[in-house]
């Protein structure tokens, strides 16, 4: 480093820059130019003239000038040195500073060698252990995430199977329900295919004169569900081979009026004829008591709602109707009769009672328009099994409401046991006595109402029935227009005995080759035309 600190004209750091040198070495040259003109120009022996102040002024100068060229070369020398020095001290300190940085680099080459050995040596240490750590850790995580993928695929299973329920449920419900709708039109449109194929076109039936005063006999059937199945009547028709013209049905006054059973028979063709009792439909033939229908409550109005409701239904149904209201009135049985057994009173029944009954309803009838379809049955049972006091004529004939009430008078009869020493299997013993009364007291057109023959007792039911159609041939019996043939087997009590009795046309072949036989006779009068 040089010692010189001080800072000149020619430098701006305190060393000489190429500037500095040019400039410095261009003074000099000037310099030495003027010095040696000054020396080598000719001074004499002799002095020369005086010098001037110019003169002394420029010595002066070249003096000055000298001094500080001689400080200059001092300087450059000092400098000279100093950069010696310096570049002295640069080497050396690159000698130093070599050897150092080689000491250096070879101790951290050492040091990284070992900082490399012990990095290498951690290294494969932390490496060993990160792989040890870090194969736990990947067990663990793998069995974390074999465990979640398993808990995701059991719950994403699950899900799809909730879903597939679901939608399985759903499609199922879907389908179901267009299932349900599917059938519900079907079955709305097949209803309503049956209500348009069930509207009954309107039957047609003859004029009620043709009714009550036919050409040909009726040959009428009550079978267990006419006229509301016609299954076993036409079974019978078949078998008989002559199809009936008339269905026996009952009905009790807790019922209103059948128009279908109406509707039904003369669609098929035939007359309708409901036995109409004034009790419950349910009630038993052996209970004649029962006060609620008395004939004096019938009378007094207590069923005058109900009689005039159905009268009304009868006409507005414009059809024709044959009406047996309270059959078999002379005997002991029903709770409409007069005389009981020994001629005691019946649920408070007085003498008389029946007729103004009969009347009451008729007349009822009458003012709601329904007497144009309805044919009143008067029918009692036939006299010959009677008590004693109900088997007169007088008696018969007080029960007779007259001609202008009824439109046919009828008998139920039945050949059944038990059977009396003089009894005959014959229509001569079972009808000719009640048919006697029948025409003294009117001439009416009779119906054999409600008739049959048992197979029970030891009776003769293929001779009974032979002679029925015989005895019909008979011009005496000309009058009567036909017979219903009541076409059921009952089990009733007979003399404190069961006893059961088919009255079925079918009941043997016997009897069925009779009636079919006898049926078939066009002296019979039920083939038409015959």
């Amino acid at each position: 480093m040089s010692e010189h600190t001080g800072k000149h004209w020619w430098t701006l750091t305190g060393r000489l820059g190429l500037v500095g040198k040019l400039a410095a070495f261009a003074l000099a040259l000037a310099l030495g130019a003027v010095t040696g003109l000054v020396w080598l120009s000719p001074s004499g022996a002799t002095p020369g003239p005086l010098k001037t102040e110019a003169e002394k002024q420029l010595e002066q100068e070249n003096a000055d000038l000298a001094a500080i060229l001689a400080d200059r070369d001092d300087e450059l020398a000092d400098l000279k040195a100093s950069q010696e020095k310096a570049a002295a001290e640069r080497a050396a300190g690159a000698a130093s500073g070599t050897a150092k940085a080689a000491a250096e680099k070879a101790a951290a080459q050492q040091k990284a060698a070992a900082d490399k050995a012990a990095a290498q040596q951690r290294g494969s240490a932390k490496a060993a252990a990160e792989k040890v750590a870090a194969a736990a850790r990947g067990k663990a995580k793998a069995a974390a995430e074999r465990a979640a993928a398993e808990a995701r695929a059991q719950q994403k299973a699950a899900l799809e199977r909730q879903l597939a329920e679901a939608r399985g449920a759903a499609e199922g419900a879907a389908i179901r329900e267009s299932v349900a709708q599917s059938q519900v039109e079907f079955a709305r449109q097949a209803a309503a295919a049956r209500a348009e194929a069930a509207k009954p076109v309107r039957p047609t039936a003859p004029a009620r004169d043709a009714i009550v005063h036919p050409t040909d006999r009726y040959f009428g059937l009550y079978t267990a569900q006419s006229p509301f199945s016609w299954a076993e009547y036409d079974q019978v028709a078949a078998t008989v081979g002559v199809q009936p013209g008339l269905a026996g049905y009952f009905q009790g006054w807790d019922t209103p009026f059948r128009a279908d059973a109406v509707t039904r028979s003369w669609t098929k063709g035939v007359l309708p004829m409901v036995t109409w009792e004034s009790r419950p439909m349910t009630a038993s033939n052996s209970q004649p008591t029962d006060p609620e229908y008395s004939l004096p409550r019938i009378i007094d109005g207590a069923f005058d709602d109900y009689l005039r409701q159905y009268a009304r239904d009868v006409a507005a149904l414009g059809l024709p109707v044959a009406i047996r209201l309270d059959h078999e009135m002379n005997g002991a049985w029903y709770p409409w009769s007069e005389l009981g057994y020994n001629g005691a009173q019946v649920n408070g029944n007085n003498r008389g009672d029946f007729v103004r009954m009969w009347r009451h309803v008729h007349d009822i009838f009458e003012a709601e328009g329904a007497n144009e379809y309805a044919v009143w049955v008067w029918a009692p049972n036939i006299v010959n099994r009677l008590p004693k006091l109900n088997q007169p004529l007088e008696y018969t004939r007080s029960l007779y409401p007259g001609d202008e009430y009824v439109d046919w008078v009828g008998l139920s009869g039945y050949y059944r046991p038990p059977f009396e020493t003089n009894q005959t299997p014959t229509f001569s013993w079972t009808f000719d006595k009640s048919l006697n009364q029948l025409r003294a007291i009117t001439d009416k057109p009779i119906i054999l109402a409600e008739i049959g023959a048992s197979e029970s007792g030891g009776g003769n039911k293929a001779a009974w029935v032979t002679d029925l159609f015989d005895a019909l041939a008979q011009p005496q019996n000309a009058d009567v227009i036909g017979f219903a043939w009541f076409h059921h087997t009952v089990t009733t009590i007979s003399e404190g005995q069961r006893v059961t009795n088919d009255w079925r046309i079918t009941s043997r072949e016997d009897s069925q080759r009779a009636f079919v036989d006898g049926i078939h006779a066009p002296s019979a009068g039920f083939v038409p035309g015959s």
